[in-house]
């Protein structure tokens, strides 16, 4: 268990991404099955242990310490995990347990015994083991480190493809034995048992003003991205799985979808709430549905979902990911045909000869769903990863908005020391007597330098404190501005604002600027009422009408 606290904290002061890799490595290398196998799943989201919950931690740290010292230590340290491990008292039993021994007992304990069992490994255990077992018990480990980037580790220590482990990593199973003795040399490569598996995503590259120099419009085919997520479907005799673009089966949250999947392939598309051949939802109504684990009757009625097909990697058994794109798009085209209208439609492909007509289409989209461009490389194989050239993603500008800081926090990880999550306002009410009222919360567009100015500046000015949020002074006269850039607006019953921000985040810091000249809510009242107007425009015409 020492040896996988040590990973952890090593890898959360270890800002980079190779330096990660490396921890990973040595871990891998150095740590005998199955411990490294469940540091592995540990990494990589794959432990669940329902029983253990934040909240019973707290009652049993309260049970062993002063309550008000735990507060003050907790609003301190701002890390329910860390303030735990280090307030704990001193371990009452010897011979700290393995990984392996924790994980074991954590999957067998039950809601009732689940304390006791944690509180006698956190005796066991030193600070920084306690630290490991709570997040490990807890989930969230905010390392830094993502399942790709650990299944990166994963195929650089056993000196294959990292497009192996993936097509391999749906049919394993924690400790992963196997696998570590196929990376090693030491037994046979495991096969893919999982039917209806995830297939490595093809991504692309932001477009920039050089990369256009270098392109010929010729080469390329342009289509709509659309403000949805990333999908795979993917079925295979009786199996069906709809994936995220980082492999995670999402498909309990989209039985609707799921049913409707009657086919032998595998389809990368874009998931989207409406009706296909009526309307398009927006981002907002498509969070109606994420994370859930069950979803109710009238759920499915409000928000259905769909799923607009960009591309085809397999086909009645074919794999196709190496015809190139322009022959891929006709087989999609033909096959989208056959599927139920409802659930599945072809993004459309958008004409053009010059980048200055299309550039004019993508700051003026047809449709507000719609997020940009991706431009693709007409011969383009679909290659895992990100390769340079084949793929551009040529997204909107950003819409800004100047706002004043009202409230921040402490982040997580190596931000728990600084007040890095910032709650912004802008006026309403009279002209003459406005109030600032929340639209937003950022926690990142920021530098580390800025970082640490806006933290100073947090505790020079705090008014007043709840818990570990501090609200800082804005008034008329006083306060830090600051330049938000987000991708767009809907209504929100969450928000006293009644907006909610998409990807809301701090685009620069006005120091410059005096806050009675930050904006008013009535400046993103507008844009919301322009982006509605596209709206009913977009719901009074099919879908394909708007297909250029």
């Amino acid at each position: 268990m020492e040896r996988f606290a040590e990973l952890l904290d090593r890898l959360v002061l270890t800002p980079s991404r190779n330096g990660k890799l490396r921890l990973m490595l040595d871990y891998f290398a150095g740590v005998p099955d199955p411990d490294r196998g469940y540091g592995l799943a540990g990494l990589t989201g794959g432990l669940d242990f329902p029983a253990v919950k934040p909240a019973m931690l707290r009652t049993l740290v309260m049970e062993r310490v002063d309550p008000v010292l735990f507060d003050y230590s907790y609003d301190y340290v701002g890390d329910l995990a860390e303030t735990v491990s280090l307030i704990w008292p001193a371990g009452a039993e010897a011979g700290a347990p393995s990984l392996t021994e924790v994980v074991e007992r954590l999957s067998t304990a039950s809601r009732s015994d689940a304390p006791a069992t944690m509180a006698r490994l956190l005796d066991q255990l030193s600070p920084s083991g306690r630290f490991a077992a709570i997040k490990l018990a807890t989930g969230g480990l905010r390392v830094g480190v993502s399942a790709r980037l650990a299944k990166q580790a994963l195929a650089s220590f056993g000196n294959v493809d990292v497009q192996e482990i993936e097509e391999l990593w749906h049919g394993l199973a924690p400790p992963y034995t196997a696998l570590f003795a196929w990376l090693e040399g030491r037994g046979p490569k495991p096969e893919n048992a999982a039917k209806a598996p995830f297939r490595p995503v093809m991504l692309s590259h932001a477009a920039t003003e050089t990369d256009f120099a270098a392109l010929e419009p010729a080469d390329y085919v342009a289509e709509w991205k659309w403000d949805g997520i990333r999908v795979q479907t993917v079925a295979e005799g009786e199996v069906r799985r709809l994936y995220s673009r980082t492999g995670d089966d999402i498909s309990g949250a989209f039985p609707d979808l799921v049913d409707a999947m009657d086919f032998d392939a595998a389809i990368d598309g874009e998931l989207l709430v409406g009706d296909p051949r009526e309307r398009t939802g927006t981002f907002s109504d498509l969070q109606q549905r994420l994370n859930r684990k069950t979803v109710s009757r009238a759920m499915l009625r409000d928000y259905p979902v769909f799923v607009r097909c960009y591309d085809l990697l397999v086909l009645d058994g074919r794999d196709t990911r190496a015809l190139p794109f322009l022959e891929r798009r006709k087989l999609l085209e033909d096959f989208v045909g056959t599927l139920p209208a409802d659930r599945f439609d072809l993004s459309p492909l958008v004409p053009f000869e010059r980048w200055d007509e299309l550039d004019d289409k993508r700051c003026n989209p047809p449709h507000p769903v719609i997020e940009g461009l991706m431009l693709k490389r007409k011969d383009s194989a679909y290659l895992p990863g990100r390769p340079k050239g084949p793929w551009f993603k040529w997204k909107r500008d950003p819409f800004t908005v100047d706002a004043v800081l009202m409230y921040a926090q402490r982040g997580h990880g190596k931000r728990s020391s600084f007040y890095s999550d910032y709650t912004f306002g802008v006026w309403s009410g009279p002209q003459d007597d406005p109030a600032l009222v929340p639209v937003g919360k950022a926690y990142f567009g920021f530098t580390d330098e800025e970082l640490r100015q806006i933290d100073r500046y947090v505790r020079e000015n705090t008014i007043e404190r709840f818990g570990p949020v501090r609200a800082v002074r804005a008034d008329r006269e006083h306060g830090l501005v600051i330049e938000v850039a987000f991708e767009g607006l809907n209504r929100s019953t969450r928000h006293k604002s009644g907006i909610a921000m998409r990807f809301p985040r701090v685009s620069r810091l006005r120091w410059d600027k005096p806050t009675h000249e930050a904006d008013r809510i009535e400046t993103l009242e507008e844009l919301l009422d322009e982006n509605r107007a596209k709206r009913a425009v977009a719901g009074n015409r099919p879908e394909s009408a708007l297909r250029t």
